[in-house]
């Protein structure tokens, strides 16, 4: 006899499912994953263990529009899994405001999540002396931290800010700013890399043989990796050099309107190999392998067998998949949506500052919204003809409509983000980007504007570069080869 499963309207979440099963309790850990995994935190297990185990009965839960089910018998081998023997251990490599924002994010959630993470987060700072500026509310003449420039990573573990990058925002006492790259990385499961794009190879380059080899990693980087021998994505690039896997994280998201806790969204994008772990993504499956599996190849973004011999993550550790990426950087401010299309989520935070600048331009021009709206729409066809094109082998290009690495990261980016900003600032004040990026970015570094760069180079050496007038076109007028007031009769052909 099969225990009663009391279901609500197919519209609602379901918020708790009795079955009886001749089990121990589930654990700790996956009574704690609410929204975070395809189970409902308010699993209710019966007492009528006199039952006999279900072996066809479907526990069913909904989160938001996926929709996910297991079996009871699947259930009960995952019981078997857990809980586990060792946490994730989390850093962040970068500290920009992006970085400082995302380490907040990790941190807020490793805090509250005992049971997968360790509480502390490194976040690797690349050191320098800075003041604390007198509007800082840290500011005090007498403090000896007030007296004259002082290292930042000091002053960012001491007030619990970062000063420089991200002035007025408190950050988790449990992150730890690390002026040492190789420190910061050692021990980690879990790497996440939010730097600038230009930095990223010398960064991985210096910590290569470093890390545990069955580490993982989110990729954070809005850019491509141009060479000589064709085009990559800033996560393949990290996955090849480091020899891990690595997902992307990208979306309409704003750093300081992150930090500030304005909701917003993200997506990240995360297809690990098959047998990754025991719980492959994204549907937590229990099943485990009957192999003992140590090395293991996968395909990358292009469709091939990638050359990088990936380490499996030990059974010890819960499995990196969909969910647990999702608890660690879901928070109630901050919505995530977990994909595995790592092309789409990947083109889509890079190509959108390219065409950002365009929008900026136009804006600067006063030659209003509509004008706006047309370079949108070139450049997100554009976009989706660069991943078609390039990436066709994997990509599913619903992501630059349904995602917020998509469409929803364009119209943020055309609206209020840097690249945009400084575009329209070089129009109003009749200056090169080069120098207002020099003036208004506190050291940092557009994007849009190397990218637009590298993806020239790889179009041109394609033969296709006029199949792309609009990325062409940013490209041209960087260069000074062409005019602002061009962009509509070129876009037009």
């Amino acid at each position: 006899m099969l225990s009663p499963i009391h279901l609500l309207s197919r519209r609602t979440c379901l918020r708790s499912i009795a079955t009886a099963i001749d089990q121990p309790r589930f654990p700790v850990f996956l009574q704690q994953q609410s929204l975070s995994t395809p189970f409902s935190s308010s699993l209710v297990y019966s007492k009528a263990l006199k039952f006999p185990r279900p072996t066809s009965t479907r526990l069913i839960s909904c989160s938001f529009s996926r929709l996910y089910t297991t079996s009871v018998n699947d259930l009960a081998k995952m019981s078997s899994l857990t809980p586990y023997q060792r946490k994730h251990k989390v850093t962040v490599i970068g500290s920009g405001n992006w970085g400082t924002a995302i380490a907040k994010i990790v941190a807020e959630n490793t805090a509250s999540n005992p049971a997968i993470f360790e509480k502390d987060v490194q976040m690797w700072v690349f050191e320098e002396n800075v003041e604390v500026p007198k509007t800082s509310p840290h500011y005090n003449p007498s403090s000896p931290l007030c007296q004259g420039p002082q290292k930042l990573t000091e002053i960012i573990n001491k007030t619990h800010e970062n000063v420089k990058y991200l002035p007025g925002i408190n950050l988790p006492t449990n992150l730890h700013a690390n002026p040492s790259l190789e420190d910061s990385v050692k021990d980690s499961t879990i790497l996440v890399f939010n730097l600038p794009h230009q930095f990223i190879i010398k960064t991985c380059e210096q910590i290569k043989g470093k890390i545990l080899p069955y580490a993982r990693g989110i990729s954070c980087i809005k850019g491509v990796d141009v060479r000589e021998d064709g085009i990559s994505l800033f996560s393949e690039t990290i996955g090849k050099i480091l020899g891990i896997y690595c997902g992307a994280l990208s979306g309409a998201n704003i750093a300081s309107e992150v930090a500030q806790e304005k909701w917003s969204e993200s997506s990240i994008a995360y297809d690990p190999p098959h047998l990754d772990s025991k719980a492959p993504s994204p549907n937590r499956s229990p099943s485990s392998s009957t192999v003992d599996v140590v090395h293991f190849t996968h395909k990358d973004v292009s469709g091939q067998l990638s050359r990088v011999k990936l380490q499996a993550l030990p059974s010890e550790y819960p499995p990196i998949d969909h969910a647990v990426l999702k608890t660690l950087f879901h928070r109630p401010y901050f919505h995530i949506s977990v994909v595995s299309d790592v092309a789409g989520v990947s083109l889509g935070g890079a190509l959108k500052n390219v065409v950002a600048i365009a929008a900026g331009w136009v804006e600067g021009m006063g030659w209003g919204d509509n004008a706006k709206a047309a370079v949108m729409r070139v450049g997100l066809l554009e976009m989706v003809k660069f991943g078609e094109m390039f990436f066709g082998a994997t990509i599913n290009t619903r992501t630059f409509t349904e995602e917020s690495a998509g469409v929803a990261d364009l119209i943020t980016s055309c609206s209020g983000g840097r690249n945009f900003r400084c575009a329209k600032l070089s129009i109003e004040r009749k200056q090169p980007i080069g120098k207002v990026e020099e003036t208004e970015l506190n050291g940092q570094k557009l994007q849009g504007t190397l990218t637009a760069i590298e993806v020239n180079k790889f179009l041109k050496n394609q033969g296709v570069e006029e199949e792309y007038p609009l990325l062409t076109a940013v490209y041209k007028i960087l260069e000074g080869t062409m005019s602002v007031e061009d962009i509509p009769s070129y876009i037009e052909r």
